[in-house]
């Protein structure tokens, strides 16, 4: 029998969502995903009884959008801005890059009364492959007349681009834009996709609070389709959640095999390593001519 005991910044408002695996380490392959588990979906179910007071819940899925939701509503009330080792994949084309590394500074969007008092602002400094060390990447909205501002690596670094974020030369080997980026959109995200999921069964979830990512202490979400489905995103999707920040801080999803017997394929990735909340980064975290940066005017 699967048994979960959540950690205390889920039970304190029952709440949970969608969690991810410990990380690959450079450029180690990710883990191929497990069989889920007999009863899983009962499990869920059997979850969800324990943590509302003998009401199961309407779906399986449910236990897993609420710490989703929960998760949200963290970073919306509590966390202004951060600073990680941001590395990410994602298949474009039928092609699955090299992962991705930049370290990466995130303002989120904090509104006051309907405004707009601090924008969504991205830097992003990228280590690897070779083919990007040492680009530079700015966005700010409703900034820089709503272009990323670029530094290459090498020599093409003697110039300043600005970049249409949804063009062509921004979106080359990307399946989403850097207005996608980040743990605020993320979350939107996965529960964008399990409230949709929600209309439809098939769906088998695991839950584990005792995952391990280094020495830190995770809750694991793994939410799978066992059959191909036109309704579904993913066959199977993996949420890891750091439970002291009480954020995702990996989401890995596979789609579903292309022989009988074979394994699930790995679609895309995104890690948020090294994580620091509430850094105090300021407008010259995203402004090209901070001296710390290697942007030539």
């Amino acid at each position: 029998m699967f048994v979960l005991k959540l950690p205390s910044w889920l039970m304190a408002a029952s709440l949970v969502t969608a969690g991810c695996l410990p990380p690959a380490v450079a450029d180690q392959p990710v883990p191929e995903p497990e069989n889920p588990k007999p009863g899983a979906e009962t499990s869920a179910q059997s979850v969800g009884f324990r943590m509302r007071s003998n009401v199961l819940p309407s779906h399986p899925i449910d236990p897993a959008l609420e710490i989703a939701q929960k998760s949200l509503a963290h970073v919306k009330n509590n966390i202004d801005d951060y600073t990680a080792l941001f590395a990410k994949r994602c298949r474009v084309g039928g092609e699955l890059p090299p992962l991705q590394f930049a370290h990466l500074k995130m303002r989120n969007r904090k509104l006051e009364n309907g405004s707009i008092v601090a924008p969504m602002s991205v830097y992003l400094d990228y280590l690897k492959p070779s083919s990007l060390k040492g680009r530079e990447v700015i966005w700010v909205e409703n900034a820089y007349d709503g272009k990323l501002v670029v530094h290459q690596g090498g020599l093409a670094g003697l110039i300043t681009l600005h970049l249409d974020p949804e063009g062509s030369l921004a979106m080359r080997g990307q399946r989403y834009s850097i207005q996608s980026i980040g743990i605020e959109k993320l979350l939107e995200q996965v529960i964008e996709v399990a409230s949709h999921d929600r209309n439809y069964g098939e769906c088998l979830v695991e839950i584990d609070d005792d995952a391990r990512l280094g020495q830190h202490r995770c809750t694991r979400v793994t939410i799978t389709h066992p059959e191909k489905r036109d309704h579904f995103r993913f066959h199977r999707a993996v949420v890891l959640f750091d439970n002291d920040l009480q954020l995702p801080i990996r989401y890995c999803a596979w789609t579903w095999p292309t022989s009988p017997g074979g394994k699930p394929v790995l679609d895309e990735e995104y890690n948020y390593l090294k994580m620091q909340v509430n850094t105090g980064l300021s407008q010259s975290d995203f402004d090209p001519a901070n001296p710390d940066y290697r942007y030539v005017d």
